[in-house]
């Protein structure tokens, strides 16, 4: 039985093996024909291009996403191999990219092998033109252990965030290349990967008096309101170096916040005060804005609901990771004061908490991770017509009231299901921090010990620190922030992303808090009962 097959629906790769790949994939695939399409034999001209690099996503022991962008109609042509000679590699015809999916294309590889490192080369078909091929590419990922080794991962947030874009004499979006100088395993982004809201101009002034210069295309020019403006955000983003390099070698498992499609919006919101905006619906936006971010990440649909965001990721025995959407499903932006629980106080919604309950019962891995777009504890308030409202489902101090009664509720069923070792990840705040939930310090007690770490932007303004609410008992561990001082530009170094490992052994978990310059600023080990 073949060790690769693959069904339509990819250690850390080196500038070198990237190099020699193309090369060798320019001498051979395009003399001969790729999958059996016959190749001119003279030089092309006017070939088809990749524009935004590759990606893949949502990998697990046997199945990884890969993702692609033509500048043309075009069909995107798959090798993939466990090494990087791409010797006894397997060919697979895949998807075409068109005018509807803005010539993105992305694939399910399926039946691969597990803990194993996958190579994929890449390659364009136009479509008008069969004989012209793209310049091949090559991007790689590694699969999730079938057994019990050590996993490691980053998370963090909000890129390109509050005005502050690709700055290339900086050197870019920095925080990426210093993540993967951590040769992760995937990476969590946990939402805010584009500020559809956020216009990018050409100069910012520096508090020093420098100028922050940034690269600028029309999309950016104003908050994104058609679809072309929101996909035009995230090739913004792909436009940068550190970005592109970090795609091409580490998997992404992405969910959304607001800022992809503006600033703390909810079902239903109309923007009446918002001069910005000629389409006044959040609906409407939103309906685009998620268009986009699915066309633009590479996540495996969900069967039967195509949209859906949430979703869980088994990667090995040790780690299943709960994918959870704060935006979609929640009430309108309130004063969050609801004393008892109706549609008002959804945030979660009733169908994603009951599959959350279900997934979280069934999981057999050591750790559950519950990556969240907003944190638990933190206040993040807001503001309807000239009344104060709250974002998330902090409310300040007291007993439970509000959103907080969808977190009651689960943590609650967590707690009397037996269900050991959750840890929560998030962004969201613009700051980083360590935070240990302790019922005998909450006013809401009926729950099990747990922790949640915040990390982010990754490049975006910096703020925070943010007042906490004691109804679930959150005990501030450790914190770096700006000290209240707002949207302080990258250049402060206040750029933060989290490291998870776990160690195939002992199977514990240690979570570090990590900076732009990759100084470990805090780290916790969590020992695993499982183990004992």
């Amino acid at each position: 039985m073949s060790h690769l097959s693959f069904r339509r629906t990819a250690l850390p790769i080196t500038r070198r093996s990237l190099l020699r790949s193309g090369a060798a994939a320019g001498a051979g695939l395009a003399g001969a024909g790729l999958l059996g399409f016959a190749a001119p034999a003279i030089a092309q001209v006017n070939r088809p291009v990749f524009t935004h690099g590759v990606q893949s996503g949502d990998v697990t022991t046997n199945s990884g996403m890969i993702w692609a962008r033509a500048d043309r109609p075009a069909r995107l042509m798959v090798e993939v191999a466990t090494t990087d000679s791409f010797k006894n590699a397997r060919k697979l015809r895949g998807p075409a990219a068109i005018e509807t999916s803005d010539f993105t294309a992305s694939l399910d590889l399926t039946d691969l092998p597990a803990g194993q490192d996958i190579f994929y080369r890449l390659q364009w078909q136009d479509l008008a033109d069969v004989n012209l091929l793209s310049e091949p590419t090559v991007g790689r990922f590694r699969t999730a252990p079938g057994n019990k080794r050590d996993v490691s991962f980053v998370w963090t947030g909000d890129t390109a965030g509050q005005g502050w874009g690709i700055n290339l004499d900086w050197g870019g979006m920095r925080c990426y290349q210093t993540m993967l100088n951590n040769r992760p395993d995937f990476f969590i982004h946990s939402g805010d990967n584009i500020y559809a809201d956020g216009p990018i101009q050409a100069e910012v002034a520096l508090p020093d008096g420098s100028i922050w210069k940034n690269v600028t295309i029309e999309e950016k020019s104003k908050v994104a309101e058609t679809l072309a403006e929101f996909r035009g955000n995230y090739k913004y983003n792909l436009m940068d170096d550190n970005v592109r390099r970090f795609n091409a070698e580490v998997p992404i498992f992405s969910q959304w916040d607001d800022h992809e499609v503006t600033n703390n919006w909810y079902p239903g919101e109309m923007l009446i005060a918002d001069d910005r905006y000629t389409v006044k619906s959040a609906s409407l936006l939103a309906s685009r804005a998620q268009r986009a971010f699915l066309e633009y990440m590479p996540i495996r649909p969900t069967l039967g609901d195509p949209e859906r965001i949430y979703r869980k990721v088994s990667y090995g025995p040790l780690l299943d990771i709960f994918f959870v959407d704060m935006r979609s499903y929640r009430g309108a932006n309130s004063a969050n004061d609801q004393l008892e629980r109706g549609p008002e106080t959804d945030f979660l919604g009733a169908e994603q908490l009951k599959w959350l309950k279900q997934e979280l019962l069934a999981s057999k891995a050591t750790w559950k991770v519950i990556a969240a777009d907003m944190p638990i504890g933190i206040q993040v308030k807001d503001k309807v017509g000239d009344l104060p409202a709250f974002e998330n489902g902090a409310n300040g101090d007291g007993p439970v009231k509000g959103r907080e009664h969808d977190f009651a509720d689960l943590l609650r069923f967590i707690k009397h299901s037996g269900i050991k070792q959750t840890v929560w990840l998030t962004a969201d705040v613009h700051y980083t921090a360590a935070h240990y939930y302790d019922p005998n310090k909450a006013q809401f007690q009926d729950f099990e010990p747990f922790w949640e770490f915040v990390s982010g932007p990754v490049h975006a303004g910096s703020f925070g620190p943010g007042e906490m609410d004691n109804t679930f008992g959150p005990q501030v561990m450790y914190t770096k922030n700006p000290g209240g001082r707002a949207n302080l530009s990258p250049a402060e170094k206040l750029q933060f992303f989290g490291q998870v490992r776990i160690d195939g052994e002992t199977e514990a978990m240690t979570v570090t808090l990590k900076d732009i310059d990759n100084n470990d600023l805090y780290s916790v080990t969590l020992e695993s009962s499982a183990a004992a």
